[in-house]
């Protein structure tokens, strides 16, 4: 199967940069180029592609109000393309909001770089997209388009006991944006069990994200730094490019990324320092995203006796990440979307 793409970006050299890229692709073809946001709108309804790529930034129309256009008229899978500063992240956060699926980081060195990792990832995010969305939106979007009915879990809800947890560790990556943003809003400003949140995003964009949640969210969130406390009723981002680790129990330490690490911050490292200081009194929801981080360190948390959930596939942007939980049988729960903040609750009375 060949998936098609419509390319949107005011730069005929990026343009043509990217076109190059995608047409490699045997599973690739691009079927249409737009200049602004307006003649985006128009393709899309036109040729319906299975993927768009959209800039930001260009005349009459930009790619925020281009975006929220298309997911009424025509819901696609969107990737935008985005800086890596701190007004960019408020952008594409923007674009999330507003039904855009993920991002990649914009640079027109990187993107004409053969060997740069940029072009590995906009093949890797088109294909998964492409081959998920269909059969996958996230729940709780606000975007216009039409939300999939709720699902169950495959299996009936354990309700594993009365103490609740002493800490919740949440993991994501693609979709985890607008996931982690319908879990947080629905928790009360009482709830009091303190969460860390490991979500794959640049440097550039985790202090943005954590300060748009405490503006959302009746608990407090904030990016964690080195050592910070872990406190009932707050939640603690790990910082883009780094990692985030237990020194001690309820104490946080802020590590260097390590290279030869994929992820940075890495739901596994996050997961695994978390084993050794917590035993069978702590949740671990592994959430939307591609591959497969946060299945090893799950495992090392359920050997110790913690809970595992899995977000339901079907709610799923990407169901890489909790779909390798669910099939190394570590999940207790598999739990839709827009259940996990009710189920939180019901657990941490």
């Amino acid at each position: 199967m060949t998936y098609r793409i419509l390319i949107v970006d005011d730069s005929a050299f990026f343009r043509r940069q990217i076109k190059s890229i995608i047409n490699q692709h045997p599973e690739l073809e691009v079927v249409g180029e737009a200049a602004q946001g307006k003649e985006a709108i128009a393709l899309s309804l036109k040729l319906k592609p299975d993927v768009i790529t959209m800039d930001y930034e260009m005349p009459l129309m930009d790619g925020i109000s281009a975006v929220k256009e298309i997911m009424q008229k025509s819901p696609t899978a969107i990737l935008m393309f985005s800086s890596l500063t701190h007004s960019g992240a408020k952008v594409t956060l923007d674009a999330l909001d507003a039904g855009a699926l993920d991002f990649l980081p914009k640079g027109y060195e990187n993107v004409s770089n053969p060997d740069s990792k940029l072009r590995v990832q906009l093949i890797e995010k088109i294909l998964a997209v492409a081959k998920n969305y269909r059969r996958a939106r996230p729940v709780g979007s606000s975007s216009a388009a039409k939300k999939p009915k709720p699902v169950s879990g495959t299996k009936p809800f354990i309700n594993y006991g009365k103490t609740k947890p002493d800490l919740i560790l949440l993991g994501t990556s693609t979709g985890g944006p607008v996931a982690l943003q319908t879990i947080l809003t629905e928790l009360p400003a009482s709830f009091p069990v303190p969460i860390l949140m490991i979500q794959h995003m640049p440097g550039a964009f985790t202090g943005a994200f954590a300060e748009r949640l405490n503006a959302k969210c009746k608990i407090s969130i904030k990016e964690a730094s080195d050592g910070d406390m872990i406190k009932p009723g707050q939640a603690l981002l790990a910082p883009g490019g780094q990692q985030m680790m237990l020194s001690a129990k309820n104490k946080i330490r802020i590590l260097a990324g390590d290279e030869r690490l994929n992820y940075k911050p890495s739901v596994d490292i996050t997961f695994g320092s978390a084993a050794k200081y917590y035993s069978s009194n702590l949740l671990a929801a592994v959430l939307t995203g591609m591959g497969s981080d946060g299945k090893e360190g799950a495992r090392m948390l359920k050997d110790r006796g913690a809970h595992i959930w899995a977000q339901e596939g079907r709610t799923c942007v990407i169901d890489g990440m909790p779909s390798a939980i669910v099939r190394a049988n570590l999940a207790e729960n598999i739990v839709p979307l827009d259940e996990i903040a009710k189920r939180l609750v019901e657990i941490c009375k």
